[in-house]
């Protein structure tokens, strides 16, 4: 009956609450952004048509302090114990102070625009805070042959990871959908991993976010624009949803032999802990790497603007959107079970190895797919050029 009370308090509650906060708040923040005229604005890159606000992730923050609060003064009420050491306290109050910068940044960047140096530099500062909070990569579990790791390369390397992890689910929110619901799937596996551990505060801000998540999935992809019912997520919710994304994976990747966790098995113990928290997020930390790596291959720089993301490839392919969409999320749940099937038989770094060469062929088949096609299309053309001529 216990371990009844504590999923539904731990899991089920910061969920529905949150959810229901959230759904409560998209509406009117669609209704309040057609009033004041807050769109997306269209441009070459987008994919989309028609003005559309995108000040969806403004529900988010909210929603997760109201249903975690929620969840942490009915544990207290009922007695309901949730391992809430001041450890995981101290983790949960710098990681708070960092989401709530970031939030304010995202949110004016979606209103008057930021710039990517200001962007960058309070994503560094978010990490900083993460990292001041206690939580950071302290342990490899052997990729590179490298193990334990000291403060001074962990921190740097922690920031690193969160700034990429954040960027990644911003630059991965190309279509409708697509980075909310790699997000669900990674934040409902992160959720379950954390409560198994005992860690039900990590377990129940995974839940929360989770459950924020799900209404906006809908006005999202299932909305009408005509009748006012669709919104993107836009800065403030992508770089959010990345920061609480790297924040648990980076939680659930610590060493527990360093720490005070009041934990039922020892994360240390488990070889696999590095794969188990970074594989739901394969696909758009993949994704971007190659991106980037592609642009500085044709001598562009890696931050400028393309449309060279694995979306927009599915949708030369022919796809609409929300195949496209379906595709990558069941690509990404594949890479996640096999990686997480895996993860206690294979080596790390075979694991990363085979990864990184299934990854590049998948890529390098579309894009010959990709070129095949409008050779085709090409090779047409220029047949209807004699018949167009002697009209």
């Amino acid at each position: 009956m216990e371990h009844l009370i504590k999923v539904c308090l731990v899991l089920l509650l910061p969920f529905l609450f949150s959810g229901m906060v959230a759904a409560c708040m998209i509406p009117q923040i669609i209704l309040i952004s057609y009033k004041k005229r807050l769109f997306d604005v269209v441009d070459k890159r987008k994919v989309h048509e028609g003005v559309i606000p995108r000040l969806g992730g403004v529900a988010f923050v909210p929603s997760i302090i109201i249903s975690y609060a929620l969840m942490v003064g009915l544990a207290m009420l009922w007695g309901v114990g949730i391992n809430a050491t001041l450890t995981t306290t101290v983790h949960l109050m710098w990681g708070l102070c960092a989401l709530l910068i970031l939030y304010i940044e995202g949110v004016t960047d979606d209103l008057v625009g930021v710039g990517y140096k200001v962007k960058f530099a309070v994503q560094f500062v978010c990490a900083l805070l993460v990292v001041c909070s206690g939580v950071w990569l302290n342990n490899l579990y052997g990729l590179f042959g490298i193990w334990q790791i000291p403060w001074w390369i962990g921190q740097p390397l922690t920031m690193l990871v969160l700034v990429f992890i954040i960027n990644s689910i911003n630059l991965i929110d190309g279509i409708d959908g697509l980075a909310s619901g790699l997000s669900i799937v990674a934040l409902f596996f992160l959720a379950c991993m954390f409560y198994a551990d005992c860690l039900y505060v990590a377990a129940a801000i995974c839940a929360a976010m989770l459950g924020a998540l799900v209404p906006f999935f809908y006005f999202n992809v299932f909305g009408n624009p005509q009748q006012h019912r669709k919104i993107f997520m836009g800065d403030a919710g992508s770089q959010v949803v990345g920061l609480v994304l790297g924040f648990a994976a980076v939680w659930f990747c610590m060493d527990s032999t360093q720490t005070d966790y009041p934990s039922a098995m020892l994360i240390s113990s488990k070889p696999n802990a590095l794969v188990l928290g970074f594989a739901l997020l394969m696909v758009p930390c993949l994704d971007v790497l190659r991106v980037m790596l592609g642009r500085v291959r044709r001598g562009c720089s890696p931050f400028m603007p393309d449309k060279s993301h694995i979306h927009h490839k599915f949708l030369a392919l022919g796809m609409s959107h929300r195949t496209a969409m379906l595709t990558i999320i069941m690509i990404d749940a594949c890479f996640a079970i096999i990686n997480l099937g895996l993860a206690s038989i294979v080596n790390i770094n075979l694991l990363l190895l085979g990864n990184i060469v299934v990854w590049t062929l998948m890529q390098m088949w579309i894009s010959r797919i990709i070129m095949l096609r409008h050779k085709q299309k090409e090779a047409l053309e220029k047949e209807k050029e004699p018949f167009r001529e002697a009209k």
